[in-house]
């Protein structure tokens, strides 16, 4: 079963359905998994994205906050949610696909604006999330299994635009590239953008606060695709849809993409 799947934080899916129904026609990924839905799951427009020919979503949702949606064109099966740090909130889901890999869409808490637990409670609930998060793969060690999502940091030098200048910027602090580390390493879990893109400056994030976010470029990879060693060998032709981030109205994420044969 050869597939396609992209992840893509969507900032609000009912205003942002044109652009999924864009990416649908265009790039027609058998996968997507967005984030940031910010709607109830009955409220999501499951119909219109049907007639584009993905019948299938499992997600979870809340009015205004968080959310996490997986449309498919071939049927998936819900196989439940994760509400680490005891948040509430709608941040995870998973799926198993017809040939039994395990896909879970995850959205990190973002973790406010400054890297303080003790000022800023925001950042201790991200740092609580990942590492319970860590605990889980440590305990139920994950195989077969692809993991998505707006994961909130970017873990390497070159997953930002200035290292050195975003240190102590929330999303590229030491301790949260230790903390998703920590949680990657429990799962043995391999960085598929990066197996197949090894070098090179990579982002797919670039802020709204930006006049023209392509030529200041100052981006961040936020947005990951993992999977397990037993399935990693089968990944290639990641990408980033750098183009999605000037659609009109456009999400201040791009979508990722990467390709299986299983």
């Amino acid at each position: 079963m050869a597939f396609t799947l992209a992840t893509w934080n969507i900032n609000s899916v009912r205003l942002r359905a044109p652009l999924v129904e864009k990416l649908m026609r265009e790039e027609a990924p058998d996968v997507i998994c967005l984030q940031e839905c910010k709607s109830p799951v009955e409220k999501i427009p499951a119909e219109t994205f049907r007639d584009l020919g993905y019948p299938y979503l499992v997600a979870r949702g809340q009015k205004g906050y968080n959310g996490v949606a997986v449309l498919s064109k071939r049927p998936i099966e819900d196989v439940g949610e994760m509400d680490f740090a005891a948040l509430g909130h709608a941040r995870h889901v998973g799926v198993r696909l017809e040939n039994g890999v395990v896909l879970h869409n995850f959205y990190v808490p973002a973790g406010g604006d400054v890297p303080d637990r003790a000022v800023n409670e925001k950042f201790g609930q991200k740092l609580d999330y990942l590492a319970e998060m860590r605990d889980w793969f440590h305990g139920d060690r994950p195989e077969k299994a692809i993991l998505v999502g707006d994961l909130n940091i970017a873990p390497r030098e070159d997953d930002v635009w200035s290292h050195k200048q975003l240190l102590k910027i929330v999303s590229h602090t030491p301790v949260e590239v230790e903390a998703l580390g920590a949680a990657q390493e429990a799962g043995s879990w391999v960085d598929i953008t990066r197996q197949d893109i090894p070098e090179g400056r990579l982002y797919s994030w670039w802020s709204y606060r930006a006049k023209d976010w392509n030529a200041a470029d100052k981006g961040r990879r936020l947005d990951h695709v993992w999977a397990t060693p037993d399935i990693a060998g089968a990944a290639h032709s990641s990408r980033i849809l750098r183009d999605a981030r000037g659609w009109e109205k456009p999400s201040d994420h791009a979508p990722v993409f990467a390709s299986f044969d299983l």
